[in-house]
């Protein structure tokens, strides 16, 4: 076990002190996808010393084209993904601490968890969690690392609160498309270039070598071979209602959290209740209406054309549907 982490030590700017740091540390990654399980993966291999995974979702057959910790029988059995992930991750280190939570990102739910959190990694799917996040962690001053990919492109960004440009300024500056991997696609390798380009500048903050951060955006399509790195400094606003000197942290009030909620190119409503859902009772009642699938963690059934997949925290999916009303609908006549 001494040789475990050898080849990490034996890189000098990491070394033995820089192991011992990381073996110290806690990240919280907020997604188990395409990005969050491979970062999850790195950073357990890497020897940290907690890792707290977050992700509302479970295991789909379109995940494992490039969501690496998952297999067809996570899929089968519609396994959430950090429940999933903990199993293969414990595997590989089982030294390392691992907290997961099956839930939905709100700056309710976040906020205890990031108590003594070093560093977040963003690996969600859609930008009003990351407007969330933005806000929450400049005000707990959290650094995080942006990333996102959609087709052969990805991007990612270090965000260190008080001394960097943050997610609302840069995305005043710089434009970001609004395609999906739904709509147009991705590939693997997209994927692994934004963690790759993620994991190592947690690396460089976990072992406190913050002189290594890369201070620019890097945008990449790795199709068409273009690579670029931008210097976003003057990105940065003084008024700016994230991290200007007046932050209002807008996406922190409860006007501004979604409660139902398109999931971006995936013909799916969340409806996340006001209210305590048991899944055992669902279960009684809705197996009178439609054969139902269960498991420790969630129940399934087929209704009006949708897929519908309840969770214990109460939040339900929709699949079949992009229409808010029509989700309401099945969701109302199924729990009343």
């Amino acid at each position: 076990m001494k040789d475990r982490y050898s080849r990490q030590t034996l890189f000098k700017p990491i070394g033995e002190a820089g192991q011992n740091k990381i073996g110290q540390k806690h990240v919280l990654i907020i997604g188990c996808g395409a990005l969050g399980s491979p970062n999850a993966e790195t950073l357990v291999r890497a020897g940290i010393g907690k890792l707290t995974i977050i992700d509302r979702d479970y295991v789909e057959f379109s995940n494992l084209q490039r969501q690496q910790l998952f297999t067809e029988k996570d899929a089968i059995d519609q396994m959430p993904k950090v429940i999933a992930a903990k199993k293969r991750l414990t595997a590989i280190n089982s030294s390392v601490e691992i907290e997961t939570h099956i839930m939905d990102a709100t700056s309710q739910s976040l906020e205890p968890l990031l108590k003594d959190v070093d560093l977040v990694i963003d690996a969600t799917d859609n930008f009003d969690i990351r407007f969330l996040m933005n806000d929450l962690l400049q005000k707990l001053a959290i650094p995080w690392i942006f990333g996102s990919c959609v087709s052969s492109m990805g991007m990612s960004y270090t965000i260190l609160p008080k001394e960097t440009p943050c997610l609302q300024c840069l995305l005043d500056t710089i434009p970001v498309s609004g395609a999906t991997c739904d709509s147009v696609g991705i590939i693997s390798p997209a994927v692994q270039m934004v963690v790759a380009h993620q994991s190592t500048e947690a690396l460089k903050l976990l072992v406190e070598d913050e002189h290594a951060l890369r201070t620019k955006l890097v945008t990449f399509d790795l199709w068409n071979n273009h690579y670029q790195t931008i210097n976003v400094e003057r990105a940065k606003k003084e008024a700016c209602p994230t991290c200007g000197a007046e932050p209002s942290y807008k996406y922190l009030t409860y006007g501004a959290q979604t409660k139902m909620e398109v999931l971006c190119g995936r013909n799916t409503v969340q409806i996340r209740p006001n209210r305590e859902i048991h899944l055992d009772d669902l279960a009684n009642r809705l197996q009178k209406i439609a054969p139902i699938k269960t498991n420790d963690f969630l129940l399934s059934m087929e209704y009006r054309s949708c897929r519908i997949v309840f969770f214990q925290d109460g939040r339900a999916l929709i699949h079949g549907t992009n229409s808010v009303e029509k989700a309401k609908s099945v969701y109302y006549q199924l729990v009343g």
